[in-house]
């Protein structure tokens, strides 16, 4: 199988529909489509080809996505680098992915020794390029690192493949949509943003692209600029309710994917009292974002849904084993999702795929209806005097809560009982933390999941995509 880009595809159906929206200006595929054909122009007057990569550190911005497909047209690789990274911290990222190329924002080349700016590299080419080469599926499309929550960041390597089954395998799942517009306020350095960029080109829509998430300013995207789609996390839903003042969400805007770990329930019920359909998903880079979402007809919060249609999860135990509906185990994915491995990292790449199937390192629990609970991440399991703790559990717990508007629980040492739970809590509007937490904690949970220690927090330190950075927490349980 082979594709073409789909902007030229775009251009061709639909010259005038709208690709895509970026600092009050629209772009129409076919506008698009030259765009890209000028960047195409650019890569190639520097040398750029098949398989060579191009390192880029930047927010998001219009000329990102312009680069994207025009190295999809010259079967060149893009390595977004994390923006929030220091100058430290970015420059074994940029050595192991060794580009041909380097770019970055005005605002951001210090941080990128030998990088050229972003925003002028076409600037000097007037005559776009039309042509192209075709893309299979195996066709590495981009380089993305993990977090590097649990050691040094790895560079997994995502196909044509993979985005396009993505896409096909979301769509499946959520229902077609003649022309959806995307609301783009995850970062395109990150798979989620990436996957909205991609979705909307292969379907016909048009992304509305945002520098960065601001509450009003996505209640105003959904009210008046006819938003049918959005990808939140739980923070960022809630200052979306918060901003609208529970207002109804108009009948244009269809539902909202909430990623980035488990989501309250009492949250996920306010935003459906809005009539704003919020669908719990997990998913991860090595899969190219969503593995499982709950289907719009039968969500009810409880469960990050059933997989994607194409896609298989299964739950296996300590030895590989696989276990049946109710048990707790291992998360692994199957499908054509998943990537190819990770860069230069060939035993990693052995530990994470085995026999077709990814080994995410999350924990979790599939029901007899199929529907994926997620308990925890391995390394953020607590296990104290020999019983399993899962975070998500007490945070679920004190995020249910009225004075609490959201909590982490990390595990710390302890001599008696080896590992014990620790919380950190803030509360809405600076309140004092509650002093019942424990008493409210032991109405639901046992005994010895009862957190030791409640700490105080203005907010959970997170990154990019909105994920706590437990190993900051543990540091200042540690300190404390």
């Amino acid at each position: 199988m082979q594709w073409t880009c789909p902007i030229r595809s775009g251009a061709e159906r639909q010259p005038e529909a709208p690709a895509l929206t970026f600092g009050g200006r629209r772009w129409t595929y076919r506008e698009l489509d030259t765009e890209v054909g000028r960047w195409v122009a650019a890569l190639r007057s520097r040398g750029v080809g098949a398989g060579d990569r191009v390192a880029l550190l930047a927010t998001n911005h219009v000329a990102v996505a312009r680069l994207f497909f025009a190295l999809g047209r010259v079967g060149a690789v893009l390595a977004p680098l994390n923006a929030r990274l220091t100058r430290a911290e970015l420059r074994p990222l940029a050595e192991e992915v060794a580009p041909r190329l380097t770019l970055a924002l005005t605002g951001l080349a210090d941080r990128l020794p030998g990088a050229e700016p972003l925003e002028s590299f076409a600037d000097t080419v007037n005559s776009p390029e039309s042509g192209g080469v075709t893309l299979e599926p195996g066709t590495p499309r981009v380089i993305l690192f993990t977090s590097g929550t649990t050691g040094r960041p790895k560079g997994a390597v995502l196909t044509e493949g993979n985005f396009r089954a993505s896409a096909r395998c979301s769509e499946a799942n959520l229902g077609a949509h003649p022309a959806p517009r995307w609301l783009g306020t995850l970062p395109l350095f990150h798979v989620g943003g990436l996957a909205m960029l991609t979705r909307t080109a292969y379907d016909g829509g048009c992304l509305v692209l945002r520098e960065r998430f601001v509450a009003d300013d996505t209640n105003r995207a959904i009210d008046e600029e006819g938003v049918t789609h959005a990808s939140l996390v739980a923070t960022t839903l809630e200052r979306v309710l918060e901003a609208r003042r529970d207002r109804p969400v108009p009948a244009t805007f269809r539902l909202a994917l909430i990623g980035g770990g488990p989501v309250p329930t009492p949250l996920l019920a306010r935003a459906r009292a809005a009539g704003l359909l919020a669908l719990q998903t997990y998913g991860l880079t090595e899969a190219c974002s969503q593995v499982t979402t709950e289907q719009p007809d039968e969500a009810d919060g409880r469960t990050a849904g059933r997989p994607l249609p194409g896609l298989e999860v299964r739950i296996a135990g300590p030895g590989g084993e696989v276990l049946g509906p109710g048990r707790e185990g291992d998360i692994e994915v199957r499908g054509p999702t998943v990537m190819t491995g990770y860069l230069n990292r060939l035993e990693a790449t052995r530990e994470a795929l085995r026999d077709g199937w990814l080994r995410t390192k999350d924990v979790g629990r599939v029901d007899g209806r199929g529907r994926l609970t997620v308990l925890s991440r391995r390394t953020d399991l607590i296990v104290r005097g020999g019983e399993n703790i899962y975070p998500a559990e007490l945070e679920a717990v004190l995020a249910s809560h009225p004075a609490v508007q959201e909590a982490a629980v990390v595990g710390v040492p302890d001599e008696r009982w080896g590992e014990v739970p620790v919380a950190f809590v803030a509360t809405r509007n600076g309140a004092p933390l509650p002093e019942e937490l424990g008493v409210w904690c032991r109405e639901s949970l046992a005994g010895f999941k009862v957190p030791a220690r409640f700490l105080p927090i203005e907010a959970l330190p997170r990154n990019a995509m909105g994920k706590v950075e437990r190993a900051v927490l543990r540091e200042r349980a540690l300190a404390a």
